[in-house]
């Protein structure tokens, strides 16, 4: 019978502090021990956004207790690990270093095994987690900080259909919520407050949506919600209907570069019987998984959602990442860098900045 791994996992990407202990079960999913996560929002919303040196402060405050409280919820101690994995990119560099830092130094102190993973490849096979998923699938990120599509043809091997030329979807969200003075992370209140508004009052872009393939453009809607929006003097029924017209500008969007996408992967991989997983912070958003719901029972393909304690930063998807690795071979020196920008598929193009040919 094969040992079944057992890893801590550490997150500190940007402005959750996370410790998870998770361990594989007979079914090829995990058992999640433990998975704590403590939260910056509160610090963050009267900001608007993350502020990068308030957020490593509360990563260091705080990362010793997340832990300890993982250990003990687990009733797993530090020489029962099997492996230590940590978050080493991308994201802020101040706050991944925190993370990152304590988290070779429990490998070193214990004398287990070191996994640096790519925050996007917790995010990528997130789903197995609690969902069996077979390689290759279709991989839709949306996030604060990264929207793609990726073809996931194994651990540590990906390739990318499409991006974001600008703007992430998260970060569209967080705009948009702050334009309407909603609270930060922007997402959960435009979709409370869409169902309460009209989404066809305001006719919004759609960028790029009949060229570029399945890359997508965020900024000149926001451009455009910036417009509107100083019109709309705290109107509550022209905010809700704001909310709502761009919650549904984004789903077409989605559904028409998601079409496009799922018909590259079919071409590139000739497999018939695949999963599109989509996962990340903004794969929470109820109308969202609705609307690529829909579009999976018209192309005839099934689609995964992580569960919802697993869409946004967390840290059971990083030390589930660790183990799939450490399954590789793959491991890490212990004077691993944080990486700022990590790309999943290291030959894609950068597509973003000014010149770019579309």
């Amino acid at each position: 019978m094969t040992k079944k791994l057992t890893f801590l996992g550490i997150e500190t990407s940007c402005d959750e502090t996370a410790a998870a202990v998770i361990r594989e079960n007979d079914q090829g999913t995990a058992d999640i021990l433990s998975n704590v996560i403590s939260s910056q929002v509160k610090e963050h919303n009267k900001f608007g956004g993350v502020v990068p040196e308030l957020a490593a402060r509360a990563h260091l405050e705080n990362i010793e207790y997340i832990i300890k409280t993982a250990f003990n919820k687990s009733k797993i101690s530090i020489d029962q690990i099997d492996g230590v994995a940590a978050t080493a990119g991308p994201g802020l560099i101040v706050c991944l270093t925190v993370g990152l830092n304590i988290g070779k130094s429990i490998a070193a102190f214990s004398d287990k095994p070191f996994i640096g993973v790519n925050h996007l490849e917790g995010h990528a096979l997130s789903p197995g987690l609690i969902n069996k998923i077979q390689f290759p699938y279709l991989l839709l990120l949306i996030s604060g900080g990264h929207t793609q599509f990726v073809i996931v043809k194994d651990v540590d091997k990906y390739e990318q259909l499409g991006t974001t030329i600008d703007d992430a979807l998260g970060e569209a969200f967080d705009k948009t919520a702050k334009m309407l003075a909603f609270n930060y992370p922007g997402g959960p209140d435009i979709e409370k407050f869409a169902k309460l508004g009209d989404e066809n009052f305001f006719q919004l872009p759609k960028p790029i949506i009949n060229k570029a393939g399945c890359n997508l453009s965020f900024a000149g809607l926001k451009t455009a919600v910036l417009r509107e929006t100083k019109k709309i003097n705290n109107n509550v029924n022209l905010k809700n209907h704001m909310a709502a017209s761009f919650q549904k500008t984004i789903n077409k969007i989605l559904r028409k570069k998601t079409r496009i996408a799922v018909e590259m992967f079919l071409k590139k991989t000739n497999k018939k019987n695949f999963q599109l997983i989509v996962a990340g912070g903004v794969a929470a958003n109820k109308s969202i998984r609705e609307n690529i719901l829909s579009l999976s029972q018209e192309m005839n393909f099934n689609v995964v959602f992580p569960s919802l304690e697993f869409c946004g930063d967390n840290a059971a998807m990083i030390a589930w990442a660790g183990i799939q690795r450490y399954k590789k071979n793959i491991t890490s020196e212990l004077n691993l860098t944080a990486k700022s920008r990590w790309p999943l598929d290291k030959k894609a193009p950068y597509m973003k900045g000014p010149g770019l040919k579309l």
